[in-house]
């Protein structure tokens, strides 16, 4: 028996504005999420690049090929339900963020370590008044409470769709302060991936590629860029 695949049942894609709000219909009916909640999206922008999606579809529904529109479910159905939550597990990158974290050796990785990380725990020194400590080795480091409570201060301020968007800067680079320094704009989010990859670039150097590994890697960033793009759009009115 074949799989049923949802099929594209409407004519026109609409964006209608809700108060300050928008949401899409299809013909005359708005869009839901998958667990029949109001899709009502904070700005036209997004609102503009929700209704692209479904604007695109022919034949069956490529859900695949919808990244705002599930990233705007997600937001809805997942972050905006359990905020403290969200907030709370992305604050808590900041107790083992990946530029903390230095090699005992080879003298060359070190030096690009540093190089590239110690600008950005700067940044966020100044930006949050959030000084984060390194160390050699993968053993925990306690960072200052004070650090830590200002980077989550930042985070849990953070309404749900743009914390959505948030959520990937901060898990797909391994760092809180990557992903805040892509979303203020301080880095883009190509910049803040090849940051993050510094120690996975050392080692491709040092033993060549692994195509399935590049394979899953391209995957990644391409949802970091994805997560640039809707974090902007959830503020572009």
């Amino acid at each position: 028996m074949s799989e049923w695949k949802a099929k594209r049942f409407w004519d026109e894609v609409h964006v209608e504005a809700v108060d300050s709000e928008y949401r899409v219909l299809l013909d005359a009916r708005a869009l839901n999420t998958p667990g029949k909640l109001p899709l009502i999206l904070p700005t036209r922008a997004l609102a503009d690049a929700v209704a692209a999606e479904w604007r695109a579809q022919e034949g069956n529904i490529q859900p695949l090929t919808m990244p705002h529109t599930r990233s705007a479910n997600s937001a809805v159905e997942r972050v905006a339900t359990q905020h403290a939550e969200v907030a709370a597990m992305l604050s808590a990158y900041g107790e083992t963020d990946l530029l903390c974290y230095r090699a005992h050796s080879p003298d060359e990785l070190t030096q690009r370590q540093a190089e590239a990380w110690d600008p950005m725990l700067d940044w966020a020194a100044d930006r949050y008044g959030a000084r984060l400590v390194t160390v050699a080795g993968v053993l925990p480091v306690d960072q200052e409470p004070g650090a830590l409570a200002a980077l989550a201060g930042a985070v849990a301020q953070t309404d749900a769709f743009p914390l959505t968007a948030l959520h990937d800067l901060i898990t797909l680079t391994g760092s809180l302060v990557l992903g805040l320094a892509i979303s203020e704009g301080r880095i883009s989010a190509n910049e803040g991936w090849d940051l993050s990859r510094i120690d996975e670039d050392w080692q491709i150097a040092q033993w060549g590629k692994d195509d399935e590994a590049e394979r899953m890697a391209e995957a990644k960033r391409a949802q970091l860029l994805h997560a640039e793009t809707f974090w902007t759009l959830c503020f572009d009115k």
